[in-house]
C-alpha cells in the first residue's frame, strides 16, 4: 500500500519509520517531510503543503491511506475534504478537532460530559479578564484559546504576571489571533502525564503512558517549548492512576463524542495532571504528541498501520495494542536560543553509526549534508530494561552528535 504522511517534524519522522516496518507498506510519501524522512526506508519527500495540494497528490497517485501529523491541518478540515473524495484518511473531522483547536470548546465539552478537569472562566474581552484576575487566588493558569504550537500557556504567580500575559495574548496578539480569546484556569499542582490513544468513535484504546519535559531549562525552569524530551512509561502512571483515568476521563470522553455525534476517528491525546485529589484532564490534543511519539511508537509491538486501518474501518474493538516490556527515553537536541531566535544551516555531525535511533525534526538535507533548519533539531531515542538504562544509552549516544550551538537538557527522566 501507498501512504501519505502529512507534516515535517520529529513526530512525522517517527510515524513514517513505524509505518515502514510493515511489509504491507510499499511506499510512504512525506509532505513535506524533513532531512530524516528523506533518508528513511520506503520514504520520499514531496512538495505539497496546502490541503488542496495534498488532495490533488493523493488522487493523482492513488494513495491508499493518509496519516495527518500536525493539528493545524485537522483544524482546517483536511479530513472532511479527503472524505468528500472517498479517500481513506486517519484523523478527526474539523468539528471534532475543535477539542484541540479551541480551549473554550474543549472545556465546555468536559463540563457538559462530566470529564474531571480544573475550574475555569473564558474571556473574549481583555478588560473583563483583567478585572477577573484581580479577584482570584494565585497561582493561576492563562491559556490562549486557539492553536499556539504548545506555547500558549502561562502560569501566573501574581496579578502583575497575569496582566502581562493577558496583554501579551489579547492585546499585543503574540499568537496571531490564537490568544484573542483566553481561558483563565485553576492551577493544579502535581505531576503531568501524557496518554496517547486511538479511537474509531466506538472505542478508545489507550497507548502506553509517557512524560514530557516542556520547559527549556533544567529543573523545569524557563519558558515552555514544544517539548525537550520524554520518557515512557510514565513512572507516575500507576495501575490505580490508570484506573482512575479510565473512569473519570476516558469513558466520559467517549460518551461525549458519541452523544455529540462527533466524527472522531484518529488519535486522542490526553494531557493529564496527577495529584492527591485524583487525575484531572488538562487538555485534549487531536493528534500524536511531539516528542511523546518518539518514545511511544518505538515501544509499540503492534503494527501501527494495522491499528490505523482498523480505526478507519470502524473495527478497532477487535484489535489489541501491545508494547515491549521496556522503558524509552528521548532527548531533544535544540538550536541555541530556542524557543526564541536561533540560527539555522549548522552542519549536524556524528549521527552515522550511532547505536540509538535519531528522529529528525528541524533538519534538512543540503548538498548531501544534514543541516539545522529549526529550533528542535532532532530527538535521540533509546530503549532499556529500566529508566536509568534508557537514559544512560540516550545520553551516551548524544555525546557523539554535535552542531554549532547545540543545546539539550541533561535531566530528562530524572
Amino acid at each position: 500500500m501507498k501512504i501519505l504522511v502529512v507534516g515535517n517534524g520529529g513526530r512525522e519522522h517517527t510515524i513514517a519509520w513505524k509505518l515502514g516496518e510493515s511489509p504491507k507498506v510499499e511506499k510512504i510519501y512525506c509532505a513535506p517531510g524533513n532531512g530524516g524522512t528523506a533518508m528513511e526506508n520506503k520514504c520520499e519527500n514531496i512538495n505539497a503543503s496546502t490541503n488542496e495540494e495534498l488532495l490533488d497528490f493523493a488522487l493523482e497517485n492513488a494513495i491508499d491511506l493518509t496519516v495527518v501529523g500536525p493539528e493545524v491541518y485537522l483544524c482546517e478540515g483536511i479530513v472532511d475534504l479527503f472524505k468528500k473524495h472517498n479517500l481513506k484518511i486517519f484523523g478527526p473531522s474539523k468539528e471534532a478537532s475543535q477539542l484541540e483547536g479551541s480551549k473554550t470548546y474543549a472545556k465546555e465539552f468536559m463540563k457538559k460530559h462530566g470529564v474531571k478537569t480544573a475550574g475555569y472562566e473564558a474571556f473574549s474581552c481583555p478588560k473583563a479578564a483583567l478585572n477577573y484576575v484581580k479577584e482570584v487566588d494565585y497561582p493561576i493558569v492563562i491559556k490562549a484559546d486557539g492553536l499556539a504550537a504548545g506555547k500558549g500557556v502561562v502560569i501566573a504567580g501574581s496579578v502583575e504576571e497575569a496582566e502581562a500575559a493577558i496583554n501579551d495574548f489579547m492585546v499585543n496578539d503574540t499568537f496571531k489571533g490564537a490568544g484573542k480569546e483566553i481561558i483563565v484556569e485553576e492551577f493544579l499542582e502535581g505531576v503531568e502525564a501524557s496518554i496517547l490513544s486511538i479511537t474509531d468513535g466506538r472505542v478508545i484504546i489507550p497507548f502506553i503512558s509517557s512524560k514530557d519535559h516542556k520547559a527549556i531549562f533544567e529543573g523545569n525552569k524557563g519558558p515552555n517549548t514544544g517539548g525537550m524530551g520524554t520518557v515512557a512509561p510514565n513512572p507516575y502512571c500507576t495501575n490505580e492512576v490508570l484506573a482512575t483515568f479510565d473512569q473519570d476521563i476516558l469513558k466520559p470522553t467517549l460518551k461525549g463524542i458519541q452523544e455529540d455525534c462527533l466524527d472522531y476517528v484518529g488519535i486522542i491525546f490526553f494531557g493529564l495532571m496527577i495529584n492527591e485529589r485524583g487525575v484531572y484532564l488538562l487538555e485534549y490534543n487531536v493528534r500524536m504528541g511531539d516528542p511523546e511519539t518518539q518514545v511511544v511508537l518505538p515501544l509499540m509491538d503492534s503494527s501501527f498501520v494495522d491499528l490505523i486501518e482498523a480505526a478507519v474501518e470502524g473495527r478497532l474493538e477487535k484489535e489489541k495494542v501491545t508494547f515491549k516490556n521496556k522503558t524509552a527515553c528521548c532527548v531533544i537536541g535544540a538550536s541555541a536560543g530556542y524557543p526564541g531566535k536561533y540560527e539555522t544551516g549548522e552542519v549536524i555531525q556524528g549521527v552515522k553509526g550511532n547505536k540509538e535511533k535519531v528522529f529528525y525534526a528541524g533538519a534538512a538535507l543540503k548538498n548531501s549534508k544534514m543541516v539545522t533548519s529549526g529550533g528542535r533539531v532532532f530527538g535521540i531515542t533509546a530503549l532499556g530494561d529500566s529508566l536509568d538504562e534508557a537514559r544512560e544509552k540516550a545520553y551516551s549516544s548524544l555525546k557523539n552528535i554535535n552542531f554549532n550551538g547545540m543545546y539539550y537538557r541533561t535531566d530528562i527522566g530524572k
